[in-house]
């Protein structure tokens, strides 16, 4: 069997795109069914549940502020409730999700939690105030424990610890048994833009709920809760609390599709799995749909719609041809509950000895990939769609796996791209023509698609998946490597073709002329990053952490040496207020990366290939080599950009926004074990927490291009 190390020598480093020619002349891999908990992904019907459209959160009402903006307002919280996410027939699943717990400014208010949860709609520049709730208590207000098993051997959040270890990776004398106290969140807006560093969902800015049974000597919150508290009371004159926090959007970006999830410390990959997520749709100003033209007549375009609207009745009373789409990959028992392993052992066969006997942490997995598709909280549901073009915002809330949607099985669709994480894109691009129907997603990246469905024969069609059942390198489905098994996670959900009902109003996507892309200033710097990921020293072919890093000197000219950076190290990231930078990010791992810069949005300028020298720890750009543009559908700005093996990903940002703040790899797995980094804008704030480096864990040598055994 090939290890991802000897995969990635036979495919070349600098052929690691999506649509690059295969070396190794159609290497396929059977591989087994994806494991998973005890319900056999086989054994459930497909297509038997109508897909939910999220309906719109309602408001709590409108705060006028003097001199400022009308602000919308809302009360949300996240609770723990019972969810019929497998088919009908089978047992319903206790679930985690956010839900407004006051709809006073809305009409026909919908307060329903859910999961994933109702949509936040915003417009440009209006700013939002939410206050967030942890409600995960029961009925007698005691909190309640994680659903999944919660590693203790991490750097996380860690409230036993007090307020002297909170946010900490504590030492044990022995192996620890997963966290079973009060769960601690903090949400983050994905993809804001110009949002201070007090509402960004800083991952030491956690809170436990309100609950009446906190263990004593427990930290209530995180180190970074009380500073910025006093923040948001200064600034906006909003108070915070036990369980809960105000946060403040002003809604800088571009019209676009952003989501929402929990951030928590080294809880994350947990938290968002248990199910609080939701899209949170900007819409309007310069950059909104009212600015796209129709080239055939020079005035306003027609795009597909409506959506989902505030006010709007549940069940709707009206077709949506505007469709968020998040689709995420889950596992689960015979009686409905939610698996996810409870041992390393489930990843690589490693059965201890564990942490403090090792460096393998006893319960956390480099990866996870769960063995059934969910569509906007069901396992493969269908939607039923006329001949005429839709409008479909997709989003990939995956745990660890790569997308690649494969519209290829719905003969005579058209599917057009207008859209990124950061809005239109500079052009729309025919994915049909170019892509062979087929749509590349890493983790955190969304999609503004329009499906043309007028030439498809009425009928039912699957919407399928070619990315791979494991970590994803680039390269060609099926040639370079394994397509995702298609009697379960190869099918995302079906389209039920109808008759339109009638004439499609809509512009032909290759009439759009999309918004112009207000290019960025030039740059004043360039900061070499590196991602990295080191191997045991224990155990063979066996990954103890992902990580982030510096490169020092400059690989464009020479070997630079790379050097491991851990979350609770000083900040090495430090643009000033306004400066625009360039971030060269390389990738001195075996697979790609979804990386994500919080606060801000970035344009794509290119990628090249590198040469990680493993014996030395050092990396350069290969000389001779030439850069390569983005993708087409990467133009315009985005959040959240694929970094492949083998090469430095460029990207352009201005940081316009004092403050703390993070960026990491968006596989939450990684994220959650060092795969992140605190940044900062600006100079250090007065009376800020101070980081305390854990000197025993940063003298660890690093090991790269560990390898990965294929399942």
């Amino acid at each position: 069997m090939a290890s991802r190390r000897t995969f990635l020598k036979y495919t070349g480093a600098t052929t690691l795109t999506l649509f690059a020619y295969g070396k190794l002349g159609g290497l396929r891999e059977a591989i087994a069914q994806i494991p998973g908990g005890t319900l056999n992904p086989l054994g459930v019907p497909k297509y038997q549940t109508a897909m939910l459209i999220p309906p719109v959160m309602p408001k709590a009402g409108v705060v006028n502020q003097r001199g400022g903006k009308p602000i919308d307002y809302y009360e949300i919280s996240m609770k723990q409730f019972a969810q019929q996410i497998l088919p009908a027939a089978l047992p319903a699943t206790t679930v985690w999700g956010y839900g407004s717990v006051n709809g006073a400014g809305s009409k026909n208010a919908l307060l329903l939690h859910n999961a994933p949860s109702l949509t936040i709609e915003a417009d440009v520049g209006r700013p939002v105030q939410v206050k967030w709730i942890n409600d995960l208590k029961d009925v007698n207000g005691n909190f309640l424990p994680h659903l999944l098993p919660a590693d203790q051997t991490l750097h996380w959040a860690n409230p036993p610890g007090g307020t002297a270890g909170r946010d900490t990776r504590p030492t044990f004398a022995s192996t620890p048994t997963p966290y079973t106290g009060p769960v601690p969140m903090v949400t983050h807006v994905h993809g804001a833009v110009g949002v201070a560093d007090d509402s960004d969902g800083y991952a030491e800015a956690w809170y436990l709920p309100n609950a009446g049974n906190i263990p004593s000597g427990y930290a209530t919150n995180g180190t970074w809760y009380d500073f910025f508290a006093a923040k948001a009371l200064a600034n906006y004159a909003v108070s915070w609390g036990p369980g809960f926090a105000n946060f403040r959007y002003p809604n800088h970006n571009r019209a676009s599709t952003l989501w929402y999830h929990d951030h928590t410390l080294g809880m994350t990959r947990l938290n968002v799995y248990a199910g609080p997520a939701g899209f949170y749709l900007i819409r309007g100003g310069p950059s909104g749909d009212a600015a796209v033209l129709d080239t055939r007549i020079g005035t306003a375009a027609v795009l597909p719609g409506p959506a989902p609207k505030d006010g709007d009745k549940f069940p709707p009373n009206k077709t949506y041809y505007e469709i968020p789409i998040a689709i995420q990959d889950r596992s689960f028992n015979a009686d409905g509950s939610l698996f996810y392993p409870d041992t390393r052992a489930f990843f690589d066969g490693i059965a201890g000895p564990y942490i403090p006997d090792t460096d393998v942490s006893p319960i956390w997995n480099p990866e996870f990939f769960g063995n059934m598709m969910m569509v906007n909280g069901n396992t493969w549901p269908f939607q039923v769609v006329e001949q005429r073009r839709y409008r479909l915002r997709f989003l990939n809330g995956c745990q660890s796996r790569f997308l690649i949607l494969d519209f290829s099985g719905i003969p005579g669709v058209e599917v057009w791209q207008i859209g990124n994480e950061g809005g239109f894109l500079a052009a729309p691009v025919n994915l049909t023509a170019t892509n062979g129907n087929r749509l590349l997603m890493g983790l955190a990246e969304r999609a503004d698609v329009i499906v043309d469905f007028t030439n498809v024969v009425p009928g039912r069609y699957i919407l399928g998946n070619v990315g791979p059942d494991e970590p994803f390198g680039g390269g060609v489905p099926g040639v370079d490597f394994p397509v995702a098994d298609p009697a379960s996670t190869g099918q995302i959900m079906a389209f039920n073709v109808v008759p339109a009902l009638a004439a499609d109003p809509t512009t032909p996507p290759m009439f759009l002329q999309l918004p112009a892309i207000t290019p960025l200033p030039a740059a004043t710097a360039v900061r070499p990053l590196a991602l990295l990921e080191e191997a045991s020293a224990f155990f063979a072919d066996a990954p103890a952490e992902a990580l982030l890093g510096t490169a020092q000197g400059d690989p464009n000219v020479g070997p630079a040496a790379l050097v491991k950076r851990l979350w609770m190290d000083p900040v090495t990231e430090n643009p000033a207020v306004g400066a625009t930078e360039i971030w060269e990010v390389y990738n001195a791992t075996v697979d790609a990366h979804p990386v994500h810069i919080h606060e801000i949005a970035f344009e794509v300028l290119s990628r090249q290939p590198i040469f990680v020298d493993e014996a030395n720890g050092t990396v350069e750009v290969v000389p001779g080599s030439v850069p390569t543009p983005p993708e087409p559908w990467e133009t315009g700005v985005k959040d959240t950009v694929i970094a492949y093996p083998g090469q430095v990903t460029r990207v352009k940002a201005q940081f316009a926004t004092a403050g703390q703040y993070v960026w990491h790899c968006h596989i939450v797995e990684h994220e959650d074990n060092e795969m992140m980094r605190p940044y900062r804008i600006g100079p250090v704030q007065a009376a800020q927490p101070q980081a305390q480096p854990l000197a025993s864990l940063a003298t660890r040598p690093t090991k790269l291009f560990m390898r990965r055994r294929r399942r």
